[in-house]
């Protein structure tokens, strides 16, 4: 690990809790920030997240580690009075301030842009809300399955025909979302390069569902005509389908028009090319049932280890479909730095996932585990000039907990 890195000597103060907002923060924390997470006395909720279904049960909090690695612990008060003096020191010293609470409660806590940018105008403020800044909904509280999955319309399209909407992935929406997050940041630090200039940056879980959503919700914008839901025994396009091996691996097959005849020859079918049900795009159409249950018979017949020579030796689109136990078995996870060690977590956390972006010639920050509640309060308050009998007065408050809670 280089001692310089991209982001070196950049101060970053994550108020945010949950994923989002945390884990723009972590990609800062790859390239060298400074990262103060700052979270209740009691904790932010998410290092409980192994415990709560629907995620995956561990006894190590690998969701808090993941949303946290590489960064300093603090436990504080927002509500308390004595906190202000710690916030104006935090913002201060801060070129980046990430914020997630809903406005009406950070109105309350005077953590609005306003309240914060007269202490330090060339902070960058990170605001993410839920449903955005305006609009009738804009104080709605929001998680990714509400306003970047369904608000979005994703959820609406992402299942089959028949089936109802489904429960999508924890955090799928939240990661992606913090890659936004991360990019407003960057584009701001980039600007006050240029100007000196601070800004208040944001993005919303609803925008970017609506990005990711964005080619079906561009057609609505013109009145496309859309197809039915997807049913794979009746695709819109038997090329463009998932269909199953022998050994029950489902795969995903996309066949371009300039692959047909090439596929059609090294699946053993180069028949359909002429026969009149398929040949003709008016039968086509009505026939795409038939055609759909000749593939389901043909790649049922043998197991995907054969589908994947077959279609890697004619250059074909294809993805086998894997569960998470599977994936973390996938040699180019490690052979693309997509996994990495996590140094201190303990138990059986011993790696994580890196950052989705790599700066060749630049080598990230080793992933070192989340910290504790409070873990180094001590430490950070005297960095912001506080002396220690005034850490001991914002103990005596509340503002920060006692050292025995904070090592929880």
């Amino acid at each position: 690990m280089a001692s310089e890195n991209i982001f070196s000597g950049l101060k970053v103060v994550d108020l945010a809790s949950f994923i989002a907002g945390p884990s723009a923060a972590v990609i800062l924390s790859d390239f060298g920030a400074d990262v103060i997470k700052v979270e209740p006395p009691n904790g932010d909720l998410w290092r409980h997240a192994n415990n709560i279904p629907p995620q995956p049960v561990a006894e190590d909090a690998y969701p808090w580690h993941l949303a946290n690695r590489n960064k300093r612990g603090m436990a504080l008060d927002l509500k308390s009075p004595d906190a202000r003096q710690v916030i104006e020191k935090l913002v201060k010293w801060a070129d980046v301030l990430i914020v997630n609470t809903p406005h009406p409660a950070r109105a309350r806590l005077k953590l609005e842009y306003e309240d914060v940018v007269g202490w330090n105008p060339r902070l960058i403020y990170a605001d993410l809300t839920g449903f955005g800044e305006n609009g009738p909904d804009a104080d709605l509280p929001g998680f990714d399955i509400t306003a970047y999955w369904a608000r979005s319309g994703l959820l609406s399209m992402t299942r089959d025909a028949g089936a109802p909407p489904t429960w999508p992935v924890a955090g799928s929406g939240d990661n992606a979302t913090a890659v936004g997050l991360y990019s407003a940041i960057v584009t701001a630090l980039y600007r006050r390069e240029r100007t000196g200039e601070g800004a208040r940056v944001t993005t919303s879980l609803l925008a970017e569902g609506i990005w990711s959503a964005s080619v079906s919700i561009q057609a609505a914008l013109c009145d496309a005509k859309f197809f039915a839901l997807h049913d794979r025994r009746n695709p819109a396009n038997a090329a463009m389908n998932v269909y199953r091996a022998a050994d029950d691996t489902w795969f995903v097959l996309v066949v371009t028009s300039d692959k047909l005849e090439a596929v059609a020859k090294a699946i053993g079918r180069p028949d359909l090319l002429t026969d009149p049900r398929f040949s003709d795009p008016a039968q086509l159409l009505e026939n795409r049932p038939q055609l759909t249950a000749i593939l389901d018979e043909l790649f049922g017949a043998q197991p995907m280890e054969y589908w994947y020579k077959v279609f890697s030796g004619v250059h074909v689109t294809f993805g086998a479909v894997r569960n998470p136990q599977e994936v973390i078995a996938d040699p180019q996870l490690r052979a693309n730095d997509i996994v990495v060690p996590l140094e201190g977590a303990g138990g059986k956390l011993t790696s994580t996932i890196s950052s989705p972006m790599q700066v060749h010639g630049v080598a990230k920050v080793a992933a070192k585990r989340a910290p504790n509640i409070g873990e180094h309060n001590d430490e950070i308050l005297q960095q912001l000039g506080f002396s220690a009998s005034e850490i001991d007065g914002l103990r005596e408050s509340g503002a920060i907990p006692k050292v025995k809670e904070a090592a929880v």
